[in-house]
């Protein structure tokens, strides 16, 4: 058997307490100096992380109360900001411009601009020109489909207030093609078809006479004014007409057409206001009427020592809703009247073009 080493001892190694010379033993190094890296931060816990119901619903309620106190604190330092400008006779500081889908929108060819001379002339030579130019008073036709919904006379009786100079006459069987040759001859500018699904009115073509175009949108969020709390009765003066937000090429086109089922009179003693306003090509209906109320404001003379107090007089309007309200979304625009076969279309709404959510048409 081999022979136990008896009396060996381990040789010291320089990672022990000693050095490797053999010196007097070293300290050991402090792991907690101050040059030791930083701990990580605690990731923060969203309540979507937080599987019990109650302790998500308490951490979202403090996150969201996190959130007021710091927004009620950015205002009031802007608020103070503002006032000690005024005070010093400074420039006030400059507002941020929140981020929004409609103003970070796709750049488009066909946007129109103020100085654009060969668009003005092409607006001169339409086919609305001879309306907008006050040449001709518009006349409206107003029908339905052959299979009209419950909701859909109520909907043309108010449709009727609204548009000046509209007449309304039953469909009954005729095709769509006889209707526009009757009203070309009876002087209509345009016709207002209003179609019907599941006896509901979910569609609006509207015909520009005699040379067309005609455009097809689809109707939805319908609300009468039976529908609408504290709701308005307007009167028979023809309305003020408001278009916002048609800043293309198409846009314009089919702010035009609009336009031309009004008339380009209107009497402001009857303060009514009806509002086309585009939005991510949704095209908002609304139908008020305004009153002016004055506002008296006291004012201290301080350039001289009586007490003598100065009054302004400013005015608030105040809106109130008469109804319908819906929106309109333009499906197609078709050159010339209406032609399901042989018609050539200028615009048509396709699946393939909604390739952002940034990207619009109107």
């Amino acid at each position: 058997m081999p022979e136990k080493k008896t009396g060996e001892r381990r040789p010291r190694r320089s990672s022990d307490h000693g050095d490797s010379d053999g010196g007097e033993d070293s300290p050991a190094p402090n792991l907690r100096s101050s040059s030791a890296a930083p701990t990580a931060k605690k990731p923060q816990v969203l309540p979507s992380m937080i599987k019990n119901k109650a302790k998500r619903s308490e951490v979202h309620a403090k996150l969201k109360q996190q959130k007021k106190t710091e927004k009620r604190k950015k205002l009031k330092a802007r608020t103070a900001a503002e006032k000690r400008a005024l005070e010093l006779g400074e420039e006030l500081p400059p507002r941020k411009v929140p981020r929004t889908i409609e103003n970070t929108r796709e750049a488009d060819e066909t946007f129109c601009k103020g100085d654009d001379e060969e668009l003005f002339a092409q607006f001169q030579s339409d086919e609305f020109s001879s309306i907008l130019n006050k040449e001709h008073t518009p006349k409206v036709l107003i029908t339905t489909s052959r299979f009209h919904s419950t909701r859909g006379p109520a909907f043309i009786s108010e449709l009727l207030e609204v548009i000046p100079n509209a007449t309304y006459y039953k469909r009954g069987t005729y095709e769509l093609k006889k209707i526009v040759k009757y009203s070309t001859k009876k002087d209509f500018t345009s016709i207002i078809v209003v179609h019907s699904n599941r006896r509901e009115p979910d569609a609006l073509l509207v015909i520009a006479l005699p040379y067309g175009p005609t455009a097809h949108f689809k109707l939805s969020n319908l609300r009468l004014r039976k529908d609408i709390k504290n709701h308005g009765t307007p009167t028979s003066h023809p309305p003020e007409l408001v278009l916002n937000n048609f800043t293309t090429q198409l846009g314009c086109r089919i702010g035009r057409l609009i336009q031309s089922l009004f008339r380009q009179d209107p009497d402001f003693r009857g303060r009514r206001v009806v509002t086309f306003h585009n939005q991510r090509d949704f095209i908002f209906f609304r139908h008020h009427r305004y009153t002016l109320e004055p506002k008296e404001n006291k004012l201290e003379d301080s350039s001289t020592n009586s007490k003598v107090k100065k009054t302004s007089v400013e005015f608030k309007a105040r809106l109130q809703e008469c109804g319908p309200r819906f929106t309109l979304k333009l499906r197609s625009l078709q050159h010339g009247t209406f032609d399901t076969k042989g018609g050539e279309y200028e615009w048509v709404k396709k699946p393939e073009m909604e390739t952002s959510r940034r990207r619009f048409f109107l």
